[in-house]
């Protein structure tokens, strides 16, 4: 890595998706179309998704998209002594030298899989504005002439993602931003660009501005038209909103008075018609096409009465950076339990680098995390949050045939179980034989009022030793549903 490029990568850190917020003050309308309803069910089944950030800007190991933008905030910095224009000219120059050869999506998806999530959620374009999908909205693409990786056979790289992923049985979503920074009809060359924002009225411009809607229409279309079945579109820049819906979240530091409608009503049926009971994600902005909820980089305290995705980094960074630090399986399977248990899918992300590949460490992470989910993946799939939901180190997570499962989150200097689990919450059926996953032996329990007390075996304690979490499966804990 060249001397600018260390010192990039030192001074642009993780921005968030959508500038530190993630939720939306209005309210959660839920959705009526059946076709939508089944296929959150089955979303809400995975529970574990696997998301990536990937694109010309992981040359440098810079933030995505954002240190093109102009606002002064620690997300959006750039090299000091360069002048932001001539920044920004070169890194919209940065896929004239994008030329990932070891792209292995097949490979990506094995890593996934092997850390046992179910869905993928894949960057196909971000808010710079380059599409990683052959667009023929835009020159500004992965199979543009002047891209070095144009003349390889896997250059659709979207297509090439969710062919492999889907062939290995995964959920496909497709993230889109629905700002684009590189579009002369959102950041006009006519005025400056102060934000994150367009740079000009769009009350006093419809014209501009319907350009870029029809726009922005015909990409997703040709996403939801053109890459086979997706169940996921998830629209991040929640500041693109109507009017009607603005809020201090979505006008963060930077607002602007005027409306930045996509006609979400149309799109929503466009995309639906080409994908019935697709999921659509309209983050941050509230109502009936924000279908799941999106807390970025954090855990609610409490179930939320909705559905929702917790969406989070695996290293400090969503896009690659040299030398990432990276979460511990430890805290990252501690963290997928109390989402599961309040209700929640988890999706883990993790940024390739400028050759196309996951870095070891990551892979290594997420190999450590799916040996955990292998023993242990029956408390979280297909699960549902269960009262209490938590108590103590006890996380609870239910089946629909009653089975209710706690989960036991050690403390960092416990290696074993303790002799004796008192279990607060749901009892088993009578004469349920509670097991611990990850081995057959029948345990010894009973109820003391509200406790269930299981005894554990010293062999049983040494065998189950050093493990992340521990799941004691309760049977017929709850009424089936």
């Amino acid at each position: 890595m060249k001397p600018l490029r260390l010192a990039l990568a030192a001074l642009l850190c993780a921005a968030p998706l959508f500038a530190a917020h993630a939720e939306s003050d209005g309210d959660y309308v839920p959705e009526t179309d059946p076709l939508v309803l089944r296929k959150l069910e089955q979303w809400q089944d995975w529970k574990f998704g696997f998301m990536m950030h990937w694109g010309p800007y992981s040359q440098w190991g810079v933030v995505e998209s954002w240190s093109i933008c102009s606002e002064d905030v620690d997300w959006c910095k750039r090299p000091e002594g360069e002048a932001y224009v001539d920044y920004v000219k070169r890194y919209e120059r940065l896929p004239t030298t994008f030329n990932p050869l070891k792209f292995d999506p097949a490979r990506w998806a094995s890593i996934a899989k092997d850390a046992g999530t179910k869905y993928v959620v894949f960057t196909t374009k971000h808010h710079d504005g380059f599409a990683m999908f052959d667009t023929r909205q835009s020159d500004y693409r992965i199979t543009a002439p002047d891209v070095p990786f144009h003349t390889d056979p896997r250059a659709n790289i979207t297509k090439e993602v969710f062919d492999a992923f889907r062939a290995q049985d995964f959920g496909i979503g497709a993230y889109f931003s629905k700002p684009d920074w590189h579009s002369d009809d959102y950041w006009s060359p006519k005025w400056a660009t102060p934000n994150r924002h367009n740079n000009y009225d769009t009350r006093k411009h419809p014209d501009i501005w319907k350009r870029f809607v029809d726009f922005t229409h015909a990409q997703v279309g040709e996403l939801t038209s053109q890459y086979g079945p997706l169940d996921i579109l998830w629209l991040d820049g929640g500041w693109v909103r109507p009017t009607s819906t603005m809020d201090g979240i979505a006008e963060g530091n930077a607002g602007v008075p005027w409306p930045q409608d996509v006609d979400m009503p149309g799109m929503a049926a466009m995309a639906r018609k080409n994908q019935p009971g697709l999921i659509v994600v309209d983050r941050a902005v509230g109502g009936r096409y924000e279908n799941y909820r999106t807390p970025e980089q954090k855990i609610p305290a409490e179930p939320l009465p909705y559905p929702w995705e917790t969406c989070m980094t695996l290293g400090e960074s969503w896009s690659y950076v040299p030398n990432d630090k990276y979460k511990s399986a430890r805290s990252v399977v501690h963290m997928l339990v109390d989402v599961v248990a309040k209700g929640g899918n988890y999706l883990l992300n993790v940024g390739p680098d400028a050759n196309g590949e996951i870095p070891p460490v990551a892979a290594q992470r997420l190999h450590e995390i799916g040996a955990w989910m292998k023993v242990n993946g029956e408390a979280i799939y297909a699960s549902r949050s269960v009262a209490p939901y938590r108590n103590g180190k006890f996380r609870y997570t239910r089946l629909k045939d009653g089975t209710v499962y706690a989960l036991y989150l050690p403390d960092t200097d416990e290696s074993k179980l303790p002799r004796t689990l008192r279990i607060p919450g749901p009892a088993p059926a009578d004469g349920a034989e509670v097991k611990l996953l990850g081995s057959e032996a029948r345990l010894a329990w009973h109820r003391d009022g509200d406790v269930t007390v299981v005894d554990i075996p010293a062999s049983l304690r040494k065998q189950t030793a050093n493990a992340y979490a521990w799941a004691i499966r309760l049977p017929g804990a709850v009424p089936s549903h």
